[in-house]
């Protein structure tokens, strides 16, 4: 039996491929860690050891020889096969997108991403942000949370997240000296705080039992975010779910000023398509969401 050719030492491959690559023994050194003395070493041992020169030495830099050329491109294939095959052995990070409105995404969402990603690290969720009504199958949604009243459409999974549960806020310092909950006309007293949903006629009439508009002045934003960011600035008074201003409430940075809540039918929903492939990551993600409604 012929004797099989012995491979050369590893690192003096890496350091022909990555001095091949720079085109530049200083270049290759600092890539892997190491002196250009010693990059040059390992070269020059893998030159000695196959009986020729694979390199021309230049005042500033390196040039292949015909030999080298044509062996550094097997090098680097052989090294890529190595990289492709080590990263097929790791695990792959499932993609799950969720749909939500700017207002969800900054406001709940975004702010409980550190605890999702340190218990699922394997997971990596995709936030789009938008007001229009998504296309799960068009846009690549896997979840949605919007608002809605049921029944929804037969291809879809409803579950009910929070219901639609509206509360009067604002800053400790606006409502200073003013004693809590307010009344129907101390309202008037404060600047109201206008979202796209303009609900403050609904308020008063159901939770303070006033007709007609407050009299009172008005700033007119076009998302809830903005109008709880305007309430946290002590600007005025909005208007905002329960659940995305809890946090706040929690921490002392907003009081709500009447203890009625605006009560509808437009409940926050986590929507998803009724499909048996609808994969384990997916179905982490909406018992991780349900968890914190």
């Amino acid at each position: 039996m012929s004797k099989q050719p012995e491979l050369p030492p590893l690192n003096a491959l890496k350091a022909f491929e990555m001095s091949g690559r720079h085109l530049n023994f200083r270049a290759a050194a600092e890539e892997m860690g190491v002196t250009q003395g010693a990059v040059a070493q390992q070269v020059r041992g893998l030159e000695e050891r196959l009986g020729l020169r694979l390199f021309q030495r230049q005042p500033k830099g390196l040039a292949f020889t015909a030999a080298g050329r044509a062996y550094h491109q097997q090098v680097t294939r052989a090294f890529d096969i190595l990289l492709q095959a080590t990263d097929d052995l790791r695990p792959r990070t499932a993609v799950v997108t969720i749909s939500v409105t700017p207002t969800l995404a900054s406001k709940w969402l975004i702010p409980a991403l550190p605890e999702f990603t340190r218990q699922h690290p394997e997971i990596e969720l995709r936030i789009l942000a938008t007001e229009a009504l998504s296309s799960f199958r068009a846009d690549g949604i896997d979840l949605a949370i919007r608002q809605g009243t049921p029944p929804f459409g037969a291809s879809l999974d409803a579950r009910l997240l929070f219901p639609q549960d509206v509360i009067a806020v604002a800053s400790p310092a606006l409502v200073a000296g003013h004693e809590l909950p307010l009344d129907a006309g101390q309202f008037a007293s404060f600047t109201l705080l206008h979202d796209a949903h303009d609900l403050w006629s609904e308020y008063a009439r159901q939770v303070l039992g006033h007709v007609g508009a407050l009299a009172a002045p008005a700033m007119r934003l076009n998302q809830t975010s903005l109008t709880i960011d305007a309430a946290l600035a002590g600007q005025g008074i909005a208007l905002a779910a329960r659940f995305l201003v809890a946090d706040d409430i929690a921490a002392g940075r907003l009081v709500q000023v009447h203890d009625g809540a605006l009560n509808g039918q437009r409940d926050f929903y986590l929507l998803s398509r009724l499909s048996p492939a609808r994969g384990k990551a997916v179905e982490v993600v909406m018992s991780w969401i349900l968890s914190r409604g």
